[in-house]
């Protein structure tokens, strides 16, 4: 996909749909307990696979690229009593561990193979009733491994407490999860690194209806476009006291980029509103530990404007549908930006001109196709297999046509 240089349409309104992270996480509840009405579910492809996989009964399932799906799935089908699943996905997937949820299930009692590699999918696994009630967990793992775990427990006889071991990674995310727990009526408790969850096997919650509030990860392109375009921009279905770790965006672009946000209560609108003679900073140095998955849209956008960023907690990145630290090296020496890069971290060393005929490749993974799109506002770019947007969200091209003007 081409995308030529062009400027923002001024006082443009989004509305985009719901949380992926959240809606991932009702539809696991809603297959367990039942009783949940769901609205503004997200329409990312991720979503859309596991909501298949939980209304099939098929032996093996197949979730393709959604690792949210592969790791949730884990837990879900491992307390089908007597079920035998193989759950399955596609060559990037059988390449990302998961052997830290499988041991912790295992740990827990429950029988799961490797079918190919050890500690990676395909993974075949044998329900059972889980009794055990006290697992230890890495800390510094995927707060999804965590997450999967956590939504599993109030279906466990004896409930379920989790030790985590270490410093804890994406705290917000797991956050969230109990918050949802919560509002469901399953007691929980976070204090240091344990986490308690009470059973909830003999109890029913009354109907929740649940509105999903819009994805905070996907409004991050929008603070890119604002940013370096220096327009307002409005978007729709948010909350001010939002559980979704990304929302940090909202005062990452107010500290470092001069777009503050303005939350209207009434109609759940956010204003994305430039801060008057705003001096840019002369370097930015964050920890995106709680808030890793809106990196890559950081850096672009530091890389447009120019200003020197060093960036730490940045060691899920590795793992997820590509190696996002190696991609950002490689794809952003195309915008004039050479970056350093450890195990868990990136900063720019040196600013220079763009490369003419830029074409910024993907690697499977729709945060490298959307967190580069702003750059168009700099100069006209080309985004390799535009097509994976669509395990996020869906409709980004399509918005992203109605408040650009070339």
């Amino acid at each position: 996909m081409i995308l030529k240089k062009s400027s923002l349409k001024n006082n443009t309104t989004i509305q985009i749909s719901g949380s992926k992270s959240i809606s991932n996480r009702l539809l696991i509840l809603e297959s367990l307990f039942e009783n949940i009405e769901i609205s503004n579910l997200s329409n990312s492809q991720d979503t859309q696979l596991l909501k298949k996989a939980l209304s099939e009964n098929s032996e093996t399932v197949d979730i393709h690229h959604a690792g949210t799906a592969m790791r949730f799935l884990t837990s879900y089908y491992s307390i089908q009593d007597g079920k035998t699943t193989v759950l399955t996905g596609s060559g990037r997937m059988k390449e990302r561990p998961i052997k830290n949820l499988v041991t912790a299930l295992q740990n827990l009692g429950v029988e799961i193979e490797y079918l190919e590699n050890e500690g990676f999918p395909p993974l075949k696994i044998t329900g059972r009733k889980i009794t055990e009630k006290k697992v230890d967990v890495p800390a510094n793992i995927s707060s999804q491994f965590i997450t999967s775990l956590l939504l599993i427990a109030g279906k466990l006889e004896n409930g379920l407490e989790i030790n985590l071991v270490g410093e804890v990674t994406s705290r917000s995310y797991i956050e969230m999860t109990l918050n949802i727990l919560t509002r469901f009526g399953i007691k929980n408790k976070f204090e240091g690194n344990t986490i308690k969850v009470e059973s909830f096997i003999n109890h029913q919650p009354s109907i929740i209806n649940y509105e999903v509030e819009s994805d905070w990860s996907s409004a991050s392109y929008f603070y890119s476009f604002a940013a370096i375009g220096r327009e307002t921009i409005y978007l729709k279905s948010f909350y001010k006291d939002s559980t979704q770790g990304d929302s940090a965006i909202s005062k990452i672009y107010e500290d470092f980029f001069g777009i503050k946000t303005i939350f209207t209560k009434e109609e759940h609108q956010l204003t994305l509103q430039l801060i008057k003679d705003f001096k840019f900073p002369e370097k930015i140095v964050l920890d995106m530990n709680n808030c890793p998955d809106i990196a890559q849209t950081l850096c672009v956008t530091a890389a447009a404007l120019k200003i020197p960023f060093e960036i730490s907690g940045l060691g899920t990145l590795k793992v997820k549908e590509t190696d996002r630290l190696s991609a950002l090296n490689i794809e952003l020496k195309k915008l004039g930006c050479e970056t350093e890069i450890g195990d868990s971290t990136i900063k720019s060393i040196n600013f220079r001109e763009a490369h003419e005929n830029i074409s910024i490749k993907t690697y499977q993974d729709h945060r490298m196709a959307m967190s580069f799109a702003p750059f168009c506002l700099i100069k006209e770019l080309n985004i390799e297999d535009e097509d994976v947007v669509e395990k996020s969200y869906p409709m980004f091209w399509e918005d992203l046509n109605f408040f650009l003007k070339y």
